[in-house]
């Protein structure tokens, strides 16, 4: 329990900086991989839709797992406030809102990775759904 106590939030600050780390570096090579795509090297619109969505799965993922990720850094660092105050035997309304308001920053750290993702998530989605377009445009002006 004191090993889980003392590392806590390097654990959950490090997973979601890991997290975060992965999703710019994907939203990065994404937009790199946009604007240097060549659409008329796909015949096939399955092709082309594939190599558009490559790694969006990974930003999806980050977005939709950081908060659950920074909930259960809330509720382990809650458990060990409701721990140290059952050892201590004696209940001090201090320690109890200064445990609590510790352990919600696990919250609030995976709200901020989260929301950025979700937002880059449909900013590329949007412009996968523009490139998809011009393709059709292409294959029917080739036509």
């Amino acid at each position: 329990m004191l090993f889980l106590k003392h590392n806590l939030d390097y654990m959950v600050f490090g997973l979601l900086g890991f997290m975060s780390f992965l999703m710019v570096w994907f939203v990065i090579e994404r937009y790199f991989y946009y604007s240097r795509i060549k659409l008329d090297n796909f015949k096939h619109a399955d092709n082309l839709n594939v190599a558009l969505t490559n790694h969006l799965t990974i930003i999806s993922t980050i977005g939709a797992n950081a908060p659950y990720i920074g909930l259960l850094g809330t509720v382990i660092g809650i458990m060990l406030t409701f721990y140290d105050m059952g050892q201590g035997g004696k209940v001090d309304v201090h320690t109890i809102m200064t445990g609590l308001s510790l352990a919600l920053k696990a919250t609030a750290a995976g709200l901020a990775v989260a929301i950025p993702s979700i937002m880059f998530y449909n900013g590329l989605l949007r412009k996968v759904d523009v490139l998809n377009a011009k393709w059709r445009e292409l294959q029917d002006n080739g036509a």
